[in-house]
């Protein structure tokens, strides 16, 4: 893997954990399995600490500085952008859309 598709997983990662902890903690829903939000998790404490050179320059670097895969409850579940995100995922959800988030990577 190089270092751009380092950065878009670590982004994507990030920004998926972010929103999906909003919609367990926050919402009391879930989009998603625990098995596929600690899959997610895992890989992404992987990475960060595989590649943290990489891990300081994507977003939210501040914010799962720290982070490890056993929970998302520490992070910034007020944060305006992944709120907004977490809205639309279930707005989705309860027009009926089928979503299967383990397998669709939604652009967050």
């Amino acid at each position: 893997m190089n270092r751009k598709d380092v950065a878009e997983l670590l982004n994507r990662r990030r920004r998926q954990i972010l929103v999906h902890s909003i919609i367990y903690y926050k919402m009391d829903d879930n989009l998603i399995s625990d098995s596929t939000w600690s899959a997610w998790a895992t890989e992404l404490e992987e990475l960060q600490k595989k590649y943290p050179d990489i891990a300081a320059k994507v977003p939210y670097a501040e914010e799962f500085k720290d982070f490890d895969h056993s929970t998302g409850m520490n992070l910034p579940l007020d944060d305006p952008w992944a709120v907004n995100k977490a809205r639309q995922l279930l707005a989705m959800k309860d027009r009926g859309f089928c979503i299967q988030c383990e397998q669709l990577e939604i652009k967050l």
